[in-house]
């Protein structure tokens, strides 16, 4: 009998060490998750504090929700409308259009939101990035005439900012709070070069760290920093200055000659139909005397239309791309040049398509 009772009472003792293992199993996995949902969530937020937008990542997900269903209860007032209107519509019919609606609509609307929110967001982090190595060289030279008057460097730092300096002066004021609230000054300039990815910052940051750490002449360090870096930009200009008929060759092809050749081959499609019918109503002897024969249906110019949208805004886009590409190294700082390609070619594409039918349609028809 104790014999039994000794083993229940073991049976339970593992029972419940089995029970608290996976408890705290349980737990460990729910902190992982919460830590994971957490660290997301940092860089959301720091993603979003590089573009300068003082949001957290719950609301605005929150807004973004509440905006596309709103679009999508736009659109189904508008399908009420126009089945009401139509009055052939059954039930089923408005519930299925509605159904595609919220389901498909709603989806692809809301992944199409972010993904252009966050291309929006992308775009505005390298401007800023952009916009602060334009500015660092006069920053660096007015810290460097204050440290050469006697202040600290912190007190300099502070002193060089100026009002039309945009983001350089908030992100200066930001580590001079730190500072003041007690943070080394070192662990805030390093704070500030890694928020963003420019590689120049980076650098100059790096140096003025070491000028600190090595106690060297900062004044003079500072106003070498930035010789070299107007020099950098001086090579990029006349290396952009070298490809200019590069430029001018990809930008003529593209947004020129493209559409004027489509137009003309979409005319041409128009005035072979003329002749096709033409030739077909007069019968077998009008075919022989020419000495052609046409047959099959071929190409049709309303297809021929929607393929030289297409292809002139694929080009129009990747045209705008490589200019970007080889007057800055990078597509970003080019990124608006894309709906002025896009605009050009697509306008020069009708107009050269007017211009065509009105002259050469006109005077085939003619003969």
């Amino acid at each position: 009998m104790l014999k039994k009772m000794l083993k229940r009472w073991n049976e339970k003792k593992d029972e419940l060490r089995k029970g608290r293992a996976h408890l705290q199993g349980n737990t460990q996995k729910k902190q992982e998750k919460l830590e994971r949902k957490l660290s997301r969530k940092r860089q959301v937020s720091s993603y979003f504090e590089k573009a300068g937008l003082g949001i957290s990542p719950d609301i605005l997900n929150r807004r973004m929700f509440r905006a596309v269903v709103g679009l999508m209860l736009l659109f189904s007032f508008y399908i009420f409308y126009y089945y009401a209107s139509w009055g052939g519509a059954s039930l089923g019919t408005i519930a299925y259009a509605l159904a595609c609606l919220w389901v498909f609509g709603f989806t692809v609307t809301l992944v199409a939101a972010w993904l252009l929110f966050y291309v929006w967001i992308d775009v505005k982090i390298f401007k800023r990035r952009v916009e602060i190595e334009d500015i660092l060289p006069d920053f660096l030279q007015l810290a460097s005439s204050n440290i050469k008057a006697g202040m600290t460097i912190d007190r300099a730092l502070w002193y060089a900012v100026r009002p039309n300096f945009g983001v350089l002066a908030r992100e200066i004021e930001i580590v001079a709070k730190e500072t003041i609230a007690g943070e080394d000054l070192k662990a805030a300039l390093m704070k500030f070069g890694e928020k963003y990815d420019s590689t120049l910052l980076q650098r100059s940051i790096s140096l003025l760290i070491e000028g600190i750490e090595s106690g060297g002449e900062i004044g003079d360090l500072l106003v070498k920093v930035a010789a070299n870096i107007e020099d950098q930009k001086i090579m990029v200009k006349e290396m952009s200055a070298n490809v200019t008929t590069y430029v001018i060759f990809i930008t003529f092809s593209a947004i020129v000659a493209a559409p004027g050749l489509f137009a003309l081959s979409g005319v041409l499609i128009d005035v072979l139909h003329s002749i096709s019918s033409s030739l077909e109503g007069s019968g077998m002897d009008a075919s022989s005397r020419v000495g052609i024969t046409f047959s099959g249906s071929g190409i049709q110019l309303e297809d021929f239309k929607v393929f030289s949208f297409i292809s002139l805004s694929i080009t129009a886009v990747f045209s705008a791309m490589i200019v970007s590409m080889i007057k800055k190294g990078n597509v970003k700082e080019g990124a608006h040049n894309i709906p002025i390609f896009l605009l050009i070619s697509l306008s020069l594409y009708l107009i050269a398509s007017y211009a065509a039918e009105s002259v050469i349609g006109l005077f085939f028809r003619g003969l």
